[in-house]
């Protein structure tokens, strides 16, 4: 099967004001019927199987997680995946710089099956344990390296004032380059358009696992995120 390349995304992030102020707790529909019931590989046309085959490739969940809702439309669906193959197998961003940004996304929009899924890839890719935990609670995370810091500052910037400051952008453009720059930039709006698929179709932890994300409020994840050292 042939996936399309991906023209571009549009890299929105009404889901983090939303997530914020309502506290999703995915834990509480475990007894709702589900929005996107999940799909089996026997209800899939050939278009959808095809892809399918693929997700099932990289997917912690099989085609569960984000893919359930997008196998809905199979042709977006092929150049999303596309997409994310590119974001997280052949990106300019070194791996445990790339999954540090996801996993920002997934704090900032309490999207619990996105930090299940790369918390654990995010360790495996080096970024050190007391990091993601910091993060995971709330916090601005201790003893970083340059690149995490910067990656941290440009990030957090860029999704909850939705501009980056001039010293914020120079200090990443001067330790990443250009293409990581822009990398960086994408990696994250995409993100928070996969937090978006995952809470509205309200997408917890696989097996009704224990979400690992307390719900915050914006104004406790801006002090605590946000604080100076």
């Amino acid at each position: 099967m042939k996936l399309y390349g991906f023209p571009g995304l549009l890299l929105q992030s009404a889901l983090i004001a939303t997530c914020l102020l309502t506290g999703i707790a995915m834990a509480q529909t475990q007894n709702k019927t589900p929005r996107f019931p999940q799909l089996t590989m026997e209800e899939l046309n050939p278009r959808q199987k095809a892809l399918a085959q693929e997700i099932l490739k990289v997917s912690s969940a099989g085609i569960g997680g984000p893919y359930n809702a997008l196998l809905r439309s199979p042709e977006m669906a092929e150049r999303t995946f596309n997409l994310l193959d590119y974001l997280r197998f052949k990106t300019s961003v070194p791996r445990p710089l790339n999954e540090f940004a996801i996993l920002i996304q997934a704090r900032l929009s309490t999207a619990q099956y996105e930090w299940w899924a790369h918390y654990p890839l995010a360790l495996k890719a080096g970024l050190p344990a007391a990091i993601a935990d910091a993060l995971r609670d709330g916090k601005r995370p201790a003893k970083m390296t340059a690149n995490e810091e910067a990656v941290y500052q440009f990030c957090m910037e860029m999704s909850l004032n939705h501009v980056v400051s001039d010293a914020t952008f120079d200090r990443v453009h001067g330790l990443l380059g250009e293409q990581q720059t822009v990398d960086l930039i994408v990696l994250s709006g995409t993100y928070v358009m996969v937090s978006m698929l995952l809470n509205t179709s309200e997408v917890g932890v696989p097996n009704n696992g224990t979400p690992p994300l307390k719900p915050m409020t914006g104004a406790e994840l801006r002090a605590g995120l946000l604080a100076t050292k």
